[in-house]
């Protein structure tokens, strides 16, 4: 399948297939209205999700829509992807292997390890890890599993939206945190044309802002408090043909923190990094809602490093 072949009504199509398929599986997340930094906000609880992250979805929708061979899966990640699978995989009867970037930190790496797939912890970032991946994938005949650019995760984490609109989403915009775009790409073909749809990146790793100002996809350093989330190196082909003419925007690292704080101490959130971006375009006035304009906020991620409840 071809994403950006399809047209609209094919893409919610496959979208609609994947929330019937993942059923079960992935969890229903609850959704509230919160008043945060002078902001009224419809947010999606998605830190709530298996593993605590979206990632979830389009792990599932992978496993239950491709044919897995014995050698079982083997995804890179910056650790909530690799969570995912590893969640994923353990629920279906799969064995997995998962590579990470020494970035991704031990909160993470735990996290995976609990999941009961074999953590394999690789020197640099997450292009490193991804090297490792392909590596594995060529030697043993394991099933990649893409965090951001296939069509299985697209759809797979296109339910999150399709599942919002469910629970009575009432918003003109929905403001979204970019890692590799699999998210965003899913967000684009649920929604098409019917909400604006903001993507938010930190200064330090902006992948699609880079890509959408030089008219093609671009390699981009990538630091940062929220790096081993939303670290990709090179913004998704779907991601990058779906946000032609989107809202890009990027939010500075004490912004993020300081929207990460403000979910503790307003709501009790507790989330990690990438998973207050979004807020944090809102309330460092990166995005600025026009008169009346109704906005929702994707809360993406809950594993802070460190975790407060490790053991010692």
């Amino acid at each position: 399948m071809d994403w950006l072949a399809l047209d609209g009504t094919a893409r919610r199509q496959a979208i609609s297939a994947a929330q019937a398929r993942v059923a079960g599986h992935a969890r229903v997340t609850p959704v509230a209205q919160l008043r945060l930094g002078g902001f009224d906000v419809d947010v999606k609880l998605e830190q709530m999700q298996h593993t605590g992250s979206f990632k979830a979805r389009g792990a599932f929708n992978n496993l239950l829509t491709r044919e897995v061979p014995s050698a079982g899966v083997v995804a890179a990640s910056g650790g909530n992807h690799g969570a995912a699978v590893a969640h994923a995989a353990a629920s279906l009867g799969y064995p997995a292997h998962i590579f990470v970037p020494e970035v991704a930190g031990p909160a993470k790496i735990a996290v995976i390890e609990r999941a009961g797939a074999t953590c394999h912890v690789v020197p640099g970032l997450y292009a490193d890890a991804q090297e490792a991946a392909l590596d594995h994938e060529a030697r043993t005949g394991a099933m990649q599993v893409h965090p951001y650019d296939i069509p299985e995760t697209v759809a797979g984490q296109g339910t999150c939206f399709a599942e919002w609109e469910d629970q009575g989403l009432d918003a003109d915009t929905v403001v979204i945190a970019v890692g590799g775009g699999g998210l965003i790409s899913g967000a684009y073909s649920w929604f098409a044309d019917r909400r604006r749809v903001v993507a938010v990146e930190p200064e330090t790793s902006r992948a699609l802002n880079a890509a959408l100002a030089a008219g093609a996809p671009v390699d981009v350093p990538v630091s940062g408090v929220a790096a081993n989330a939303l670290g990709a190196k090179r913004i998704g082909s779907i991601c990058f043909g779906l946000a032609q003419g989107q809202t890009s925007v990027t939010v500075t690292d004490d912004a993020i923190v300081a929207a990460q704080q403000m979910l503790w101490q307003e709501a009790r959130l507790l989330v990690e990094p990438s998973g207050a971006a979004a807020l944090a375009a809102l309330t460092s006035g990166v995005y600025v809602p026009s008169e009346g304009e109704r906005v929702a906020v994707l809360i993406c991620g809950a594993n802070p490093a460190p975790d407060p409840f490790a053991e010692s």
